[in-house]
């Protein structure tokens, strides 16, 4: 499983996002779209708008699931299968 947070550095839901994930133990990459122009670019083209925190979650047979903002229910969803 990997999963991509795309973040900016002055979000509050970023924030709670990445520290949840923390303590949880789980690993993700972090993109700043606020100072990464190239990170943003993807991010809109996945998500179709510029709302974050956006994150995708990869599982090993390829599916890929998309969340808007900082939603728990769909992330521990998505983190059980």
């Amino acid at each position: 499983m990997k999963i991509t947070v795309y973040s900016t550095t002055t979000c509050p839901y970023c924030v709670m996002l990445k520290r949840w994930l923390d303590d949880k133990k789980v690993e993700y990459t972090d993109y700043l779209v606020d100072q990464n122009p190239i990170a943003a670019q993807n991010m809109i083209r996945l998500s179709g708008q510029m709302g974050v925190p956006f994150s995708t979650i990869e599982h090993e047979d390829g599916k890929l699931d998309k969340i808007l903002g900082f939603d728990r229910e769909k992330f521990d969803f998505a983190l059980s299968k």
